[in-house]
């Protein structure tokens, strides 16, 4: 029967996916709100937008992934270190995902978990972000690696959907208070790499309870900019990494000087595209609001999309320029790493998220970022063997690269369930008692720690929604949000 189901879900996905990303986005986005009775001019606008800005902000991070990684293989070849699996980034693992006949049938699986959820008001958030369901069916795919059992994977990659909606709901109020975006605006994502924001909340809770005296030497992008001028702007900041990935692979005056300028206009670039994405839902979101007024009074939908959204903060791009030298620095000393950062030097699968749980605070994003990254490393390095086979076995394995090389992505969305799916795969086919034990209990922690993590951001929630109504929340709610903000 699964079987049967994987057939008619190439069959019926796979024309769209051949088409990329933002001619993807662009057709299914003006498609739903014509639906939503949405003029045709209008609903392809905010169609061709979304599609643009999608262009604009992977041309924006391969510029700036492809300027900095012949500088860091020089830095390799100069220091003679050996870390013996390459970083190909986002984009092959993206292309090996699709290359199995496996991922639309996860993805079909997740869109009908979708409509169940929304039909049950289980979630508001409608997911037409249907190229990055390329991530949670790579933890499907890595479950099949070592158990071939397409029952247990899918129930695990269902379970991961199902948090990842719950979570989409959970974050709105965080993306209308940072990007200043209007109630009616549906904007918010179920992309991946928002599930590390249990973890990040565990560390944020931590900080406030030890380390709250620390924010008095707290700063954004935008203050330090008034404070200092230039030297505080995306800008500098941008440059300040050039330079330094220009100095460390003893670069040229020259190209140090290309490395700082690209660094600077890719910064400023980010926070330009990220800003293109709320202005492509706005003809949608009017004809969502008249949809939902007439037919279900009361009740609210979200779109979700890709997370770059969020790029016109500019606090997740100085912090990801921040991250990035201890990264590199990090890969060299990291006991259990095999891998050294290239093309996932800028950490965009932390970032993001790092800034919906800190809200902006720099030093809060920057401390607890330094001791997330090992979990990348660490995620990156395990998934090598698996990640490099199945490539071979799709024919994606890239020529410029010895077969006998392994390949991974060093900043990966999702490691924590990577390793997750790894677990969970080698318990299913090796069921042994302490496999089977590691697998349960890593399930069951990592549930109770999302179950913790959602109770935290109801009431975040709710003091957004007191500072519309002062009647909505609690004294109880406010004391525990004081500190926090």
């Amino acid at each position: 029967m699964l079987d049967g189901i994987v057939k008619f879900a190439n069959m019926i996905f796979q024309p769209l996916i051949n088409l990329g990303s933002a001619p993807m986005m662009m057709i299914l986005l003006t498609i739903f709100a014509l639906v939503l009775g949405v003029k045709f001019s209008r609903a392809l606008e905010g169609g061709m937008k979304l599609a643009i800005a999608l262009t604009g902000m992977g041309i924006v991070i391969n510029i700036l992934t492809s300027a900095f990684s012949g500088a860091l293989q020089d830095f390799v070849a100069n220091t003679g270190i050996q870390l013996s699996i390459t970083d190909v980034g986002w984009a092959p693992l993206a292309t090996i995902t699709w290359g199995s006949p496996y991922t639309l049938f996860f993805l079909l699986i997740l869109v009908v978990i979708n409509m169940v959820m929304l039909t049950l008001n289980k979630t508001k958030t409608l997911d037409v972000d249907i190229f990055n369901f390329w991530h949670p069916a790579l933890l499907g795919i890595i479950i099949l690696y070592f158990s071939n059992n397409l029952f247990i994977a899918t129930v695990f990659v269902v379970f991961i959907g199902v948090l990842k909606f719950i979570n989409s709901d959970l974050m709105k109020p965080t993306f209308n208070d940072l990007l200043n975006m209007p109630e009616e605006n549906p904007t918010t994502t179920t992309h991946l790499n928002f599930m590390l924001n249990p973890i990040i909340m565990l560390f944020d809770t931590i900080f406030d309870k030890f380390f709250y005296k620390l924010d008095k030497y707290d700063f954004n992008a935008a203050e330090l900019n008034k404070k200092i001028g230039f030297w505080g702007s995306k800008f500098a900041i941008g440059s300040y990494l050039g330079v330094f990935v220009g100095l460390l692979g003893q670069q040229s005056v020259t190209e140090i000087f290309t490395l700082a300028f690209t660094g600077a206009v890719s910064l400023e670039l980010f926070s330009l595209v990220g800003s293109w994405f709320i202005s492509a839902v706005e003809p949608i979101s009017q004809g969502l609001t008249n949809f939902m007024a007439k037919r279900y009074p009361g009740r609210k939908l979200f779109i979700g999309i890709d997370w770059p959204f969020l790029g016109a903060r500019a606090e997740m791009w100085a912090t990801a320029n921040i991250l990035a030298p201890i990264l590199l620095i990090m890969s060299l000393f990291l006991p259990g790493n095999s891998i050294l950062p290239l093309a996932g030097i800028i950490a965009i699968g932390l970032t993001p998220a790092l800034l919906v749980v800190c809200r902006g605070k720099m030093l809060r994003m920057i401390i607890i970022g330094v001791f997330m990254l090992p979990i990348f490393l660490w995620s990156g390095t395990m998934i090598a063997p698996l990640i490099t086979d199945t490539a071979q076995s799709v024919g994606a394995f890239p020529t410029s690269l010895d077969s006998t090389q392994m390949i991974s992505h060093s900043t990966k969305e999702g490691p924590v369930e990577g390793m997750l799916a790894m677990v969970v795969g080698k318990a299913v086919s090796n069921p042994q008692v302490n496999s089977v034990l590691l697998a349960g209990g890593s399930m069951v922690a990592y549930l109770l720690l999302f179950i913790w993590y959602a109770g935290k951001m109801k009431v975040r929630n709710r003091i957004y929604a007191e500072e519309k109504d002062p009647k909505v929340s609690t004294t109880a709610d406010k004391a525990k949000l004081q500190k926090h903000n």
